[in-house]
């Protein structure tokens, strides 16, 4: 229901675009890393991903949870809450883990969190964390790299400018482009596998961001 629902919603926002590279395919238990560099991105990547016929499971902040409709509904779908800097982190992978062996799609943010900038500008995926490497470690699940670009043109900076971007979207129609990329084999220790996984997700997100004509990527 939560990608049905961004599949709606997005569009009343921006308009969003979706390309994928040839061979990009979600099998049942396929790994999706994205980059995260807005509240509005995983919206905007999970209808972008419901447009081409998946429907993952997110690995998001535990705080999500506490906002009541929102939360019930995460809960409902078997979402995963990650508790960062908590005992309880180690939760997630287990519940990332099991969801895959049961073939379902799982979607993670390796960066483990948000840019600090405050402008609506785009630039590279930051470092992984090792939770994505963890995880193929474990299950030996297929990766599916996702480069997303635009989300900060609908929300970013302050919590004043992020309310103010999102109420005048509508009006301001931003471009957004989700682009999927071929899935990739991790391979090596987990230093090698992450350093694999970003360098794919960096050239998907490429893709994406020179799509809306964004300099971070055309400079590249």
């Amino acid at each position: 229901m939560l990608s049905r629902i961004a599949d709606a919603l997005v569009p009343v926002f921006g308009r969003l675009s979706v390309t994928a590279d040839p061979g990009a395919t979600f099998v049942p238990g396929t790994l999706i890393v994205a980059n995260h560099t807005s509240l509005a991105d995983p919206a905007v990547v999970l209808a972008a991903l419901h447009r081409l016929g998946a429907e993952p499971l997110i690995m998001a902040a535990a705080g999500l949870w506490r906002i009541p409709l929102l939360g019930r509904t995460l809960s409902r779908e078997g979402h995963i809450p990650v508790h960062r800097g908590d005992r309880r982190a180690v939760e997630a992978l287990e519940n990332a883990a099991k969801a895959l062996e049961r073939g379902r799609l799982v979607l993670i943010y390796a960066e483990g969190g948000l840019p600090r900038r405050r402008d609506a500008a785009e630039a590279a995926p930051a470092a992984f964390r090792s939770g994505l490497a963890r995880l193929v470690e474990r299950t030996g699940a297929p990766v599916v790299p996702v480069g997303q670009a635009g989300a900060r043109r609908l929300v970013s900076g302050s919590a004043a400018k992020q309310l103010a971007g999102l109420a005048t979207a509508p009006l301001r129609r931003p471009s957004m482009h989700v682009h999927v990329g071929a899935p990739v084999e991790l391979t090596g220790d987990r230093l090698a596998r992450t350093a694999v996984a970003r360098t794919a997700v960096t050239a998907a997100w490429r893709t994406a961001a020179s799509q809306l004509g964004e300099p971070a990527a055309l400079a590249a």
